[in-house]
């Protein structure tokens, strides 16, 4: 259902039920909440909760979306902060604006299944653009998006998704690092 369509007690209901996640997230680790408690922390049923959702990942996945600003194709995505030449992963960076979502994001146990969902929702986009950027081909380019993702994320995470100077220092950093890494394919033509 397209959210123009949506009426405002639908929209209520899973804001409620989003809302109910997140508190329980902050109180302990997601792989430990239940349907019920969500049910229960929301004010309602579990066949109200089973309308909306198929299971808590649904639920994580549409909180994670928001945390990423990921793009439904109805509202733009959120811009990313330009460190340095280029936003090379914007994602990544995204993610670091939210006080919310940071629990969530440090949960040891989601880690690589939200690395995941970021490479899912980027790869159609960063790998075209370092292959432009380096002349590698497809295989090479994904070696690369992996290694740039995972260590985007351990950068936000160990800075607890706070941007603060030491977080804009590491990012700028990074990116002339991968940059000049891509220059540098780009002119030897060796891979």
């Amino acid at each position: 259902m397209s959210k123009n369509k949506m009426d405002r007690r639908t929209i209520y209901t899973l804001n409620v039920i989003k809302e109910a996640f997140l508190k329980l997230i902050n109180q302990e680790e997601y792989a430990k909440i239940t349907v019920t408690q969500v049910c229960k922390e929301a004010d309602i049923t579990r066949s109200t909760f089973y309308i909306h959702y198929n299971n808590l990942n649904d639920v994580l996945n549409k909180v994670l979306d928001e945390a990423l600003a990921f793009s439904d194709g109805n509202v733009p995505a959120a811009q990313p902060v330009m460190v340095g030449e280029d936003s090379l992963l914007p994602a990544c960076q995204r993610i670091t604006g939210a006080p919310k979502y940071r629990k969530i994001l440090m949960d040891p146990d989601l880690s690589e299944y939200i690395i995941g969902r970021i490479a899912a929702h980027e790869r159609d986009r960063v790998i075209p653009d370092i292959q432009r950027k380096t002349g590698l081909d497809d295989q090479q380019a994904d070696i690369l998006f992996q290694y740039m993702i995972h260590g985007s994320f351990a950068i936000n995470k160990r800075h607890h998704f706070t941007k603060d100077a030491a977080w804009y220092q590491e990012v700028k950093m990074l990116n002339d690092f991968v940059n000049a890494g891509y220059r540098a394919f780009k002119k030897s033509g060796q891979y």
